[in-house]
């Protein structure tokens, strides 16, 4: 299976999160070593798992999402 590595300001431009906030809050809270990221080379740099980064934030938005969007239109 291809993965695809993303640097730390690449997933900011896909996700729109400055780059600050993924390496400040977002790292070892949301995003987890050996799952979401690894240090190649066992350097700073960080990449980014895009697969894995996508398939958990789709598996945490609400499963409904579409229906409430259709409601706060329709309801006003």
């Amino acid at each position: 299976m291809s993965q695809t590595y993303l640097t730390t300001e690449q997933l900011s431009q896909r996700i729109q999160y400055n780059p600050r906030t993924i390496r400040n809050e977002l790292v070892n809270v949301c995003l987890f070593e050996g799952r979401h990221y690894v240090r190649p080379f066992g350097r700073r740099k960080l990449l980014f798992i895009w697969e894995e980064i996508e398939k958990d934030m789709l598996a945490l938005a609400p499963a409904d999402a579409s229906a409430m969007v259709y409601n706060e239109v329709t309801n006003g």
